[in-house]
């Protein structure tokens, strides 16, 4: 069993959440005008990162609000959660990495990290 920290709730166990994708996408500004494959690549392409990933959450069985949280897709480490809208915490990035641009540490962001 997980604990999520809700924002709004506190921790909670997991089987509350709802996973939400990835976060920090906008929305087209013009939708009408984009062609099938532009629609699709909006709904479908994401990131699929191997370690520290924002995402987004709804508590579904408790607040119902969403939120935003950095976590490790690898380790289930969850690093920060933030509310929508919210400007994602900064995280140390001068960790030491390895050949593949990881932090060999918990604490450091991956270097090419997109949020």
């Amino acid at each position: 069993m997980l604990l999520f920290p809700c924002p709004n709730c506190g921790p909670r166990n997991e089987t509350e959440f709802h996973y939400g994708g990835q976060a920090h996408v906008a929305y087209p500004e013009h939708p009408a005008e984009l062609t099938d494959r532009e629609w699709a690549e909006y709904l479908f392409y994401r990131q699929n990162t191997k370690g520290l990933f924002a995402e987004r959450w709804v508590h579904s069985a408790g607040c119902r609000k969403w939120f935003n949280m950095l976590r490790d897709t690898v380790s289930y480490d969850i690093t920060a959660v933030y509310r929508i809208g919210q400007e994602p915490p900064a995280l140390r990035t001068s960790q030491p990495t390895t050949g593949m641009g990881m932090s060999t540490t918990r604490q450091g962001t991956p270097e090419g990290v997109q949020l």
